[in-house]
């Protein structure tokens, strides 16, 4: 509550030596300082009260991504692969954040027309000293630099079939993680609760599925426009009996018709008791140049030891290359192991390429995609990001005709507009 102005007056007075009875004695100049001196001593009062409310220092921004695609043969299959099209928010995010000392928090929200939903809640304390950063909450796992890359900052419009397949994204749970300068090592490791990939995130006796996560990253050079990146990580989730999804990855085309990386395409699908997957990464940097590629591997474990697909590996790749024109530089975060934009970035101009596969078949079942991305992006601002995709996808696997009948490759042209507030 605010202190009325006759309270403020009085204390302050006091705390700068006033004397209500000041003598005739009392010179013009004495009685200015000690008015600046109170008037002092109220502007702290005023800024020490501000503080103290609950939402002083706290950010707030977001995203608007709006895209437009045009798509056509085996994305569009279940329309006798005729050119497709849609126009839509790809994301709409709003987010809070504040530091409080060691704390701090984040709530991002995504909106949709029907609703909005949550897509991170994190609570992050970093004041152990020389010790790691806990956080919990709704969080995303450590799983691929590329599906650790914010979405307003990656090169391509949509992420790789491996991100896509591979990531869970967000997730509840609680990890730990911890950069060390002199080695420029940096290592997380989570516990997560697992309803991703088809699973309801509790097993037949209502106990929680869980997902153990870990990625350990080194980054020998760092600084002067050049960086080189190595990773790896490891995802162990139980997945409690419950159907794996069937589809794996899109094609890197959204609001498509048809999901191109299909395992039960010409088949089945199967009941899970947990599943493995790793990945490995590497990543460098030469000014404006940077070259990224990543590998990863998934394999099931069926509740049914004697099924086909007990076993069965799944296979990922993708390799992106991206030139900046007017010289700008990716910036390199060690104490997350990611990229994002050129710092400051203006009236830019990136150009980009990537091919990326995902197996997704066995003997009898299931597709593998192969997708080729070109794409150019133009950077009117920090804020203001213009990008145009070029996408080829080829379907091939046991499955494909029972997925696409004829249509074993589709085109698309995908056009984003990005504002960042």
């Amino acid at each position: 509550m605010r202190m009325s102005a006759l309270g403020s007056l009085i204390v302050l007075g006091s705390v700068a030596g006033l004397n209500p009875a000041w003598g005739a004695d009392t010179s013009v100049e004495s009685l200015k300082a000690q008015i600046d001196a109170l008037s002092k001593k109220v502007g702290e009062l005023e800024a020490k009260e501000e503080k103290s409310e609950p939402f002083a220092g706290v950010s707030i921004g977001g995203r608007l991504q709006l895209d437009y695609n045009l798509f056509d043969g085996a994305y569009n299959a279940n329309h006798q692969g005729h050119t497709g099209s849609d126009l839509f928010a790809r994301r709409a995010r709003l987010f809070a954040e504040k530091e409080s000392g060691d704390w701090d928090y984040k709530l991002l929200l995504e909106f949709a027309e029907d609703g909005a939903e949550i897509t991170m809640a994190r609570l992050q304390y970093k004041g152990f000293n020389g010790g790691p950063v806990i956080k919990l909450g709704k969080i995303r796992e450590d799983i691929s630099l590329e599906a650790l890359s914010s979405s307003k900052y990656i090169t391509t419009i949509e992420r790789s079939n491996l991100a896509d397949t591979f990531s869970p994204y967000f997730r509840w749970g609680v990890a730990a993680y911890q950069y060390f300068p002199t080695s420029k090592v940096r290592y997380a490791i989570g516990v997560y609760k697992n309803d991703a990939f088809g699973d309801s995130g509790k097993n037949k006796n209502n106990n929680l599925d869980l997902a153990t996560t870990g990625r350990l990253t080194w980054a020998p050079i760092q600084g002067d426009g050049k960086t080189l990146h190595f990773g790896l990580w490891g995802s162990y989730r139980e997945m409690g009996g419950d159907t794996l999804s069937s589809a794996f990855a899109r094609g890197e085309v959204r609001e498509t018709s048809v999901k191109l990386a299909d395992y039960a395409a010409g088949g089945e699908t199967v009941a899970i008791d947990h599943l493995t997957q790793y990945g490995l990464e590497a990543a460098g940097q030469w000014k404006a140049f940077s070259l990224q590629g990543e590998f990863a591997q998934r394999q099931l474990h069926t509740t049914d030891t004697t099924s086909h697909l007990d076993g069965q590996h799944y296979n990922g790749y993708s390799v992106t290359a991206s030139y900046f024109l007017t010289g700008e530089q990716r910036q390199y975060k060690a104490g997350s192991a990611v990229f994002s934009q050129p710092k400051g970035v203006k009236n830019a101009w990136e150009l980009y390429g990537r091919v990326s596969g995902m197996d997704a078949a066995s003997d009898t079942q299931g597709t593998k995609v192969t997708s080729y991305t070109l794409g150019c992006s133009y950077y009117y601002s920090p804020q203001v990001k213009f990008m145009l995709n070029l996408i080829h996808s080829k379907v091939g696997g046991p499955g494909r005709a029972a997925l696409v009948g004829d249509e074993d490759t589709g085109n698309a042209l995908t056009f984003r507009t990005q504002y960042l507030f």
